[in-house]
């Protein structure tokens, strides 16, 4: 019962700092929340979570502040994350469902999320090494020329035009698009790269260049990496609303928004629901008083990349979780729709 008690106090000192921004006394608790004891008991509470390191004093005030190890308990006892508003989830609906390609969506998904949360946003472009193949094309050019058109679980579209040697036959390139179609369909890029390296056998000597021409270009397409580490920023304003918030200044947090590797770092590892990082959590020690919220994307529970939020440990953290859930999973469903 002690225990559940102070959790109370804690959780009523992080919702109340995080409104105000102002140290919170017991007089302030017993005003605001119900918890159901005295003055005595909820300052001898305090007293005892600051012991264990839950809050701190920062001054000589009677008012108490969250560590980071007090938001790390408040983050891991939440009994429910705070559920978006109708109007929040029909401005991501509609926001993103407008998205042309890969490139708008990932830009879209950006922009939603630092409005919703006023924080930074940073969202990851999908893997190509995690894409699957949906959808591909031959089709011929004049003066002996192949487009070939790629579309991947993420929904990125590539092009590539291949320069022959002579005018491909109609019938081999229908033929060869067929044994590719069967070959790749489904198969991650990767895999799919092998495999196409198998067909060149199984055609004869006479159609051996063209097919080999296709086939390189096309396995060289499902090798491109380059997406991998590439993302988008958004909202990095946001921060100067926050600037007393951070330890020591924001400038460290702002030149670590410029950095492609950082910002893939504080994304962590995929995780499948809001993984929240705070303070030395994010492993990166120019970042004290930071929090990180993150979480995978992609359609059907394909981990295709990471998108979250960064913003001062004294966050709404049920909200910015809720928010960074819910954008994953509408870019997921677009996904895997597209």
């Amino acid at each position: 019962m002690i225990e559940d008690r102070r959790l109370n106090v804690l959780r009523a000192i992080v919702e109340d700092y995080v409104s105000t921004q102002e140290p919170v006394g017991s007089k302030a608790l017993l005003e605001r929340h119900r918890l159901g004891v005295s003055s005595a008991t909820i300052r001898n509470d305090m007293a005892a979570l600051e012991e264990e390191g839950y809050l701190t004093s920062p001054h000589t005030s009677a008012g108490r502040i969250p560590t980071d190890k007090g938001y790390r308990m408040f983050v891991d006892r939440l009994a429910e994350v705070k559920a978006l508003s109708a109007a929040e989830r029909r401005a991501i609906e509609t926001f993103l469902s407008g998205a042309l390609d890969i490139d708008d969506i990932v830009m879209r998904s950006v922009k939603i999320l630092a409005q919703l949360t006023n924080q930074v946003a940073i969202v990851q472009y999908p893997s190509l090494t995690r894409s699957t193949v949906r959808h591909i094309e031959l089709v011929a050019l004049e003066h002996a020329r192949v487009l070939i058109v790629v579309i991947t679980s993420s929904g990125r579209v590539e092009q590539r035009v291949v320069e022959l040697s002579e005018e491909p036959d109609e019938q081999l390139l229908a033929d060869l698009k067929s044994r590719i179609v069967r070959a790749t369909i489904g198969e991650r890029l990767p895999e799919a790269s092998v495999r196409l390296a198998e067909l060149i056998d199984t055609f004869g000597a006479e159609d051996r260049q063209v097919v080999t021409s296709i086939v390189t270009t096309l396995a060289n397409l499902f090798s491109n990496e380059r997406s991998d580490a590439r993302v988008a920023v958004g909202g990095t304003a946001n921060l100067a609303r926050f600037g007393a918030d951070f330890d020591t200044s924001i400038r460290p947090v702002l030149e670590a928004m410029e950095e492609q590797v950082v910002l893939l770092h504080l994304l962590g590892e995929a995780t499948s629901g809001p993984r929240v990082r705070i303070g030395a959590e994010t492993g990166l020690e120019d970042l004290t008083g930071t929090a990180v919220v993150s979480s995978t994307y992609g359609p059907a529970g394909q981990a295709l990349a990471q998108l979250g939020t960064v913003g001062p440990s004294r966050m709404d953290y049920p909200a910015t979780m809720a928010a960074v859930g819910a954008v994953a999973r509408y870019v997921g469903r677009i996904l895997a729709d597209g």
